[in-house]
């Protein structure tokens, strides 16, 4: 038994060795480069369960780098730091075909990895990393979060098996890297030097004649100059100054309104005319003489249906249209009543809009009556009644041409009340004028 665990264990372990020394050879040019990149970077994990070339062991490098710092970057004039959705998607396709560079098992302490990550990008796009499997507590986005702090660099993917970093547009070598940073210093200690030469030429001694009076601008000097030139002023020109501020600012206020007023007289003019040029085209039907009637227990009857029905036609903001007569004729192919509910709060507007349903229709008004609701207008389809060819007449309005009218009613009935309270404002404000001119 012994025995056989031994030789177990020898075969693994020389499958091991020839998968890790397979013959350069059988590589093409591109494997044998990864594989020379790799050899590179540290020791390989052994146990990976992939396929291809092995990738680094990042649990094997140093946790710690004495020195290590964040990598210089810089940004290439006119250049945008973000990648787009289209840049980021090619940028994950590229790195799905890609093999692991290395293998992560370790939460924390990642700065070998980093070096290691920041050496790989001066010859790929992108660093793979592969979570290590049935190691416990991995936390891939603790993993992702510390070496994007270290490296600087741009996640494009992480999930539990995978990170994928992009080095980002402003990524330098280490070697331009150094000597940018080495630039940089050089030219600030220069801007140092000549900031600290201008300084103590512009610095001059105060003369002993300067001394004991007030600089120029203080409150000192204003109240030693008012002493010396200065004079007082009397109530009577403390008060006339007041009246002056006072009408100054009512004159300045009565402009502004009267600017506010001219602007809205503009808008309710153009309003007035959207809505004019919208009712041209809607030629409301006139009284039919020849009208059937229904007597008062019939009206009394249909009242009483027409309540009780479930079934009902909203009234909106836009009023009536050619949608809301092509709806009384459809519930009047299977009722012979159909009920509208409309939410206006007025009643003499109301009993206009009925009026008009009725003459467009063709139908009887049986009775206008408040619900919760709203107002509830019954209509009768009427005995000899026959359903017309187009049930939509051409002589109202559309849908949308309804609601451009609803809403330049609206606007004009706003600008109204805007304009009657503005000309009230200035009226009010020239009476205080006259007030304190007389």
């Amino acid at each position: 038994m012994r025995s056989s665990n031994v030789a177990t264990l020898s075969s693994e372990k020389s499958k091991l060795v020839m998968r890790i020394t397979q013959p350069t050879e059988n590589m093409t040019e591109e494997e044998a480069e990864f594989n020379s990149l790799l050899d590179g970077l540290g020791p390989r994990f052994e146990e990976w369960w992939g396929t291809g070339l092995l990738p680094v062991d990042a649990d094997l490098l140093p946790p710690k780098v004495p020195g290590y710092k964040t990598p210089f970057r810089l940004l290439p004039v006119g250049m945008r730091a973000r990648l787009t959705n289209a840049e980021m998607t090619n940028m994950r396709k590229l790195a799905k075909a890609l093999p692991c560079h290395f293998a992560l098992g370790r939460n924390r302490n990642h700065q070998g990895l980093a070096v290691a990550v920041l050496k790989l990008w001066e010859k790929s796009l992108v660093a793979k990393i592969a979570v290590k499997r049935g190691i416990q507590n991995t936390n891939n986005k603790l993993m992702a979060d510390e070496l994007k702090m270290l490296t600087g660099g741009v996640l494009l993917l992480r999930n539990k098996y995978y990170i994928v970093i992009y080095r980002g547009k402003d990524f330098l070598p280490q070697s331009v890297a150094a000597a940018l940073a080495e630039r940089q210093e050089v030219t600030k200690q220069i801007q140092d030097v000549e900031e600290r030469v201008r300084s103590n030429s512009v610095e001059a001694a105060p003369s002993g004649e300067d001394e004991g009076k007030a600089l120029a601008g203080t409150l000192a000097e204003f109240y030693e100059a008012q002493a010396r030139w200065g004079r007082e002023i009397s109530t009577e020109e403390r008060e006339k100054m007041i009246e002056e501020a006072s009408k100054a600012k009512t004159v300045r206020l009565v402009k502004r309104n009267e600017h506010k007023l001219a602007i809205a007289q503009a808008k309710k003019l153009r309003a007035e005319r959207l809505l004019s040029k919208i009712e041209t085209t809607m030629v409301p039907s006139g009284p039919d003489f020849d009208q059937e009637t229904i007597s008062e227990e019939e009206r009394v009857m249909f009242r009483r249906v027409g309540l009780r029905m479930k079934a009902y036609l909203p009234l909106g903001i836009r009023g009536v249209f050619d949608g809301v007569i092509e709806n009384m004729h459809l519930h009047w192919k299977h009722r012979e009543l159909v009920k509208l509910i409309s939410k206006q709060k007025t009643l003499a507007f109301v009993e206009d809009t009925a009026k008009l349903l009725e003459y467009e229709s063709g139908g009887v008004l049986v009775a206008i009556e408040r619900v919760p609701k709203g107002f509830a207008l019954i209509y009768y389809r009427g005995k000899n009644y026959r359903r017309p060819i187009s049930i939509r007449p051409r002589n109202l309005l559309t849908k949308a041409k309804a609601l451009k009218r609803s809403v330049a009613m609206q606007r004009h009935e706003a600008l109204s009340q805007h304009i009657f309270e503005l000309e009230k404002n200035i009226e009010e404000m020239m009476k205080e004028m006259v007030r304190i001119c007389f």
